[in-house]
């Protein structure tokens, strides 16, 4: 199946020639036949009170970013603000650098939401909504079957000083396809944390909102920074 794959970076802190910070967080898109660019920078749009207030608004599961088109900020392609944060339940919208909506994204987190796994719901203006859950309902099974063992690697792994170790074996299931009127429209792979886009009439700022969201609840989180 042909796609587009978008894969989230975070890069090194970067200064312009006037000591003006650069965007670090990047994602990049696989194929430049269609209308996405090659890649879009990532940041947090802070609140008044600053990074403290932004991280105090995350820990109830609210986010904002800003999608830029360069690294120095000079043209906003799109903006990922929050509608909604409570009892385990997100909804954030996505909106043009004019303020247009382009699609609504919600998090149901497990056990809080409609279900045992943590739910994820896509939606384009006039189109379907497409649902996807974290992890296979076996792998599931497997997790807690072999949870003592889990113990044991995530402790061997939180002291592993291996660069690019990402917890390997030890983590529980991400993968999360997302499923509308019979299709797959998207799909996020745990390996690689690549999203990838089956549907052509997938907006790519939608699908480029949607990795930062994602990597934005996984462990290491880019935008957990102080």
């Amino acid at each position: 199946m042909s796609s587009n794959v978008l894969t989230m970076y975070s890069g090194p802190r970067r200064v312009d020639g006037q000591g003006q910070a650069k965007v670090a967080a990047m994602v990049s898109f696989s194929d430049g036949s269609g209308p996405a660019p090659s890649v879009v920078y990532v940041e947090r749009e802070l609140p008044p009170g600053g990074p403290s207030a932004y991280l105090a608004a995350r820990g109830g599961g609210a986010r904002s970013f800003v999608l830029w088109a360069d690294d120095q900020r000079r043209e906003r392609v799109a903006t990922v603000v929050t509608l909604s944060a409570d009892g385990g339940v997100a909804r954030f919208q996505v909106l043009g650098a004019h303020g247009e909506v382009i699609g609504t994204l919600m998090r149901e987190k497990a056990l809080r939401g409609r279900g045992l796994r943590t739910r994820w719901t896509v939606q384009q203006p006039g189109g379907p909504e497409a649902v996807g859950f974290k992890g296979r309902i076996v792998w599931w099974w497997m997790w807690w079957l072999l949870l003592p063992l889990m113990m044991v690697v995530l402790v061997i792994t939180v002291f592993d000083s291996v660069p690019g170790n990402e917890g390997g074996f030890a983590r529980a299931p991400r993968r999360i396809r997302w499923r509308a009127n019979g299709q797959v429209p998207l799909e996020f792979r745990s390996k690689g944390d690549k999203l990838h886009v089956h549907a052509p009439g997938v907006d790519w700022r939608l699908g480029a909102a949607l990795i930062a969201l994602l990597r934005s609840f996984n462990a290491g989180a880019w935008d957990s920074v102080k």
